[in-house]
Formats: structure tokens, C-alpha cells, sequence
């Protein structure tokens, strides 16, 4: 049965953010995910998720700056001292709050480049290596260019390329992150590619297509892709990281399922 991560950037946002905490845990959720956790302090999160018996799931590491609209500096070859500098900030937080995943993102960057793909083989292999010392899994996620013109890492395939060339240098915690909106709008054939990158993934996230909203609204039969991860032996989270159509508590109908007193 998969486990679901309320996602709280996107849900719950009527509330302040330490409060969504919470609110997820009142709406039956039992683990929860962000994008950022930056704003609030690492004591702060861990306090809210053992008050509310919680779970957070994953989390991504610190972007650059995202307000200037970077989007990740991992593949930006002058940005790897501060890249670097947000692994460790990442790595505090994670332990702090006993998260196990991290997400570092690409950056907008040409996957063209040779410098750019350089760069980003170091970043990857850096914060590959500082995490496992804490037993911390680094994800990389795919994402499509009509959410996020130019990112640089646009492809399933040369993602779980650059995963296995991980583990085959000697890092193990690399995992892919399978994101069911992104796959759909990048290649299609959602459940073949999961059958076929399984032994890959690290964490799912989920969301409607085209409109990014609840489960169950858009052009996927998304109960089938959640029979598919029980098929499949998934025990991973499963992100939800969409946006509510008319408030959280409105469109989870499709949660009743899977609630935590369901």
C-alpha cells in the first residue's frame, strides 16, 4: 500500500507553514514533504513532527537563489563552493529531523554543455559522498521544460544513466526520484518506466496531468499507477506534490483510502 507524503509547500496553505504540520496529521496523513524547510530552524520541524507523529519524507537541498529564479546550481560551473555549502546546510536539517532523502536539484543550464555535465558529475559525486557518511540517500529528479523552462536535467533516461554511473563509482545512496507528473509530460509510458527503473527510484511523487491537481482529475488512471507500485513492491513515499484545485481538505477524496485512520 503505498505511503503517501502530504507535500507542504503546495497543501495546506491556509495555514503557516509549521502549522500545515499539524494539518496534515488532522486530515490522516502519517508523513509529509517540502521544498524547502529553509525559512523555519531544524528544531522547529523536528518539534512539529514528533508532536503530530510524523515522518518527513524528503526535502530538497538549497537551490541558489530562487527568488533571482534559479532553479538548482548543481550542473552551474561556478557555483560549486556554494552548492557545496548547501549540502551541509541540507545535512543539518536532515539530521535534525531524521530525514533519509534529499533532493538536489540541476539548475537551468544546456544538457549540451560538456561544462555544464562536468559540473554537474562533481555535484553529484560530492554530495553523494557527504551524505552517505549519514546514511542519507541523494535523489535526482527529471523535470519537464514547460514547468521549468530550460532545466537542465529533462530526461528520464540520461537521469538513470547518471544514477547508475554513481553506484558504479561507489555511491550507492544515488536514487532516482520518479515524479508521475513530470514522466507523463516528459515521455509518456508511466507505469513501463517504472517497471523498468524500480531497482532506480528512491521516492515517487504524484500529481493530475496536464493541470498538476488532485490524484484522480486529469488524463492518468493514477489508482492504477498506485496498484502498480503495490505490484511492483514499492515501500517507498509516494510525494504529493500537486496543487489543491479548491483547498486541500476539498480534494482529498482521493486520500480516503489510504488515510492514517482510513
Amino acid at each position: 500500500m503505498p505511503r503517501f507524503a502530504a507535500n507542504l509547500t503546495l497543501m495546506f496553505t491556509e495555514h503557516a507553514f509549521l502549522d500545515r504540520f499539524a494539518a496534515a496529521a488532522d486530515a490522516g496523513f502519517t508523513a509529509v514533504e517540502c521544498l524547502f524547510p529553509y525559512a523555519e530552524s531544524p528544531s522547529a520541524i523536528a518539534s512539529r513532527l514528533q508532536r503530530h507523529d510524523l515522518e518527513l519524507a524528503l526535502f530538497n537541498m538549497p537551490p541558489g537563489d530562487w527568488a533571482a529564479g534559479e532553479r538548482g546550481i548543481a550542473a552551474l560551473p561556478d557555483r560549486f563552493a556554494t552548492m557545496a555549502e548547501g549540502v551541509e546546510m541540507a545535512r543539518t536539517y536532515a539530521e535534525a529531523t531524521g530525514t533519509r532523502r534529499l533532493h538536489l536539484m540541476a539548475g537551468l543550464a544546456d544538457r549540451n554543455d560538456p561544462d555544464a555535465v562536468a559540473a554537474y558529475r562533481r555535484s553529484l559525486r560530492h554530495a553523494a559522498g557527504r551524505l552517505a557518511t549519514r546514511d542519507i540517500d541523494l535523489l535526482i529528479e527529471p523535470i519537464n521544460r514547460r514547468s521549468m523552462p530550460g532545466y537542465f536535467l529533462d530526461d528520464v533516461a540520461f537521469a538513470a544513466g547518471m544514477v547508475e554511473e554513481l553506484r558504479a563509482a561507489g555511491y550507492p545512496n544515488a536514487k532516482l526520484q520518479f515524479d508521475v507528473f513530470h514522466v507523463q509530460v516528459l515521455h509518456g509510458d508511466v507505469t513501463t518506466r517504472l517497471e523498468a527503473l524500480m531497482p532506480l527510484i528512491g521516492h515517487i511523487q504524484t500529481a493530475s496531468v496536464p493541470g498538476r491537481h488532485e490524484p484522480g482529475t486529469g488524463e492518468l488512471d493514477d489508482a492504477f499507477v498506485f496498484r502498480t507500485l503495490d505490484r511492483l513492491g514499492y515501500a517507498g513515499f509516494v510525494g504529493c506534490e500537486y496543487n489543491p484545485a479548491e483547498g486541500t481538505r476539498t480534494g482529498l477524496g482521493w486520500f480516503a483510502p489510504w488515510r492514517r485512520d482510513g
